[in-house]
């Protein structure tokens, strides 16, 4: 007999939610991890950048702070104590983690595995005196991915660095230069010009946030130019040259080359995916563009092999790799569990004022041959903003035009990123804007900005 019926390598948001969730249906469950638990997005990635990204508004806001009546002397913002504060957030839900696993009863095994057959795992354990091999009926690959470098651009962990040095730094340089301008690249353009350093952005597409309805990212680039940040669009790293203080970068945008000097720069231009070193050559896993192929049950090419999250290369967000996990494992269970809708997975952006998506885009609609209506509305006409202070933003609906069926839906602005679940719910149930716009919301309230779009959709808005 199998000693395990599920085991997973990898925990993070994908492994170890899988892994709680195999516990919970009674599997008897194993999770390899050769670091600490929670993986890259708990510990060098989603949670410690929010914790940062929260010291930066506290920051931010202190600036402002005389249009509040506030006033003080010798304002004195410590980054050290910014990254202390984010390390102790991670420990907290690290610990929170290990108790669920062992609530469930899940085993939790710290080393690295690597298939010797599809069901079988050796796994290399440091300080350990030989090899532990495992035996399970279903493997779930969750190793994640790790920052792409790009040539000439390779870390060297000081000058030129990934987030993950990025987040572990106790001093923010006077001058940094970042490469991509996604949504890692947004956060950390926010977090460290907020910090005082000068940031200058390269993004190889026409817009930051690219893959965002341009609308949107048309009114986070205006944002950024009044915060100070500079940014060149439809820009390309031709040349990088290490000085002895800092990084010099020849740029080529449009034809022209321009020079962007820097303390550090940070690579954020994608991932690739940890597939090296775990021996799926062996077993008969295949691999497109360097991503784990899967299907809709997560299954792979191997039989009782499942591979989940940014392994996959099908959406890489940690919300994602936990639903591909709860998935994976009740269909191992034999549950009967809805295939997943990629296409309406939310996105959120956690930069200031933050971007927060689902859906098609309007260009996007437009291109698939629906007929659409879009219902907008700007949070300089919304009360709650008004008295926040916060009024940079907008809702936008894109939805059909004959039933008002949600297709899409994009918000910038303050805290918009809890503000998507409505929507998304609405269209998880098959909501129009009509109903949207019928459902009363407290006021004042930020929701009202999404009663009001949906109203908007059929020129039926009150405030605008």
């Amino acid at each position: 007999m199998p000693d395990y019926d599920v085991a997973i390598i990898g925990a993070g948001p994908g492994g170890y939610v899988a892994a709680i969730r195999a516990g919970q249906l009674g599997l008897k469950t194993a999770v390899i991890e050769r670091d600490d638990l929670g993986g890259i997005c708990l510990n060098w990635g989603c949670i410690p950048s929010k914790a940062l990204l929260r010291n930066a508004q506290v920051v931010s806001l202190f600036r402002k702070a005389e249009e509040f009546g506030v006033t003080y002397d010798n304002l004195h913002a410590d980054y050290s104590k910014a990254v202390d504060r984010s390390r102790k957030v991670v420990g907290t839900l690290g610990r929170g983690i290990a108790a669920l696993l062992r609530k469930h009863k899940v085993e939790h095994i710290k080393g690295q595995a690597r298939f010797v057959d599809a069901h079988t795992l050796a796994i290399v354990s440091e300080g350990a005196p030989e090899d532990r091999t495992i035996t399970a009926n279903n493997v779930i690959i969750a190793t994640g991915a790790r920052p792409r470098a790009i040539p000439g651009l390779e870390p060297d962990g000081q000058r030129i660095i990934t987030s993950r040095e990025a987040l572990a730094m106790r001093d923010v340089p006077p001058r940094t230069a970042i490469i991509g301008g996604g949504a890692t690249g947004a956060e950390f353009a926010y977090l460290l010009n907020a910090y005082g350093s000068q940031v200058a952005i390269v993004e190889m597409l026409p817009h930051l946030l690219p893959t965002e309805d341009e609308e949107i990212s048309r009114l986070l680039e205006r944002a950024f130019t009044r915060q100070g940040i500079k940014f060149l669009t439809g820009a390309k790293v031709q040349e990088v040259k290490k000085q002895a203080e800092g990084v010099k970068l020849t740029v080529e945008q449009g034809g022209e080359a321009k020079t962007l000097e820097a303390d550090v720069v940070l690579v954020a231009v994608g991932v690739q995916a940890n597939t090296h070193d775990l021996g799926l050559d062996a077993i008969g896993v295949k691999l497109e563009r360097g991503y784990v192929k899967v299907d809709a049950s997560m299954k792979t090419s191997a039989p009782g092999v499942y591979a989940i999250g940014d392994v996959t290369g099908i959406l890489l967000l940690a919300h994602v790799a936990s639903a591909q996990g709860v998935l994976c494992v009740e269909r191992i269970a034999g549950k009967e569990t809805p295939d997943l809708s990629y296409d309406f997975m939310p996105r959120a952006t956690y930069c200031h004022p933050q971007v927060a998506s689902f859906g098609l885009t309007e260009k996007q609609a437009l291109e698939k041959g629906y007929a659409v209506k879009v219902g907008k509305f700007p949070l300089t006409a919304l009360g709650k903003a008004q008295a926040m202070g916060d009024t940079e933003g907008m809702v936008k609906i894109v939805a059909g035009k004959q039933y008002g069926e949600i297709l899409g839906a994009h918000l910038i602005g303050p805290e918009v990123t809890e503000l998507l679940g409505e929507l998304s719910l609405g269209r998880l149930l098959e909501g129009t804007t009509h109903e949207v716009g019928w459902l009363v919301h407290a006021h004042p309230t930020l929701s009202e900005a999404l009663k009001e779009a949906a109203l908007a959709a059929d020129s039926q808005a009150i405030h605008i």
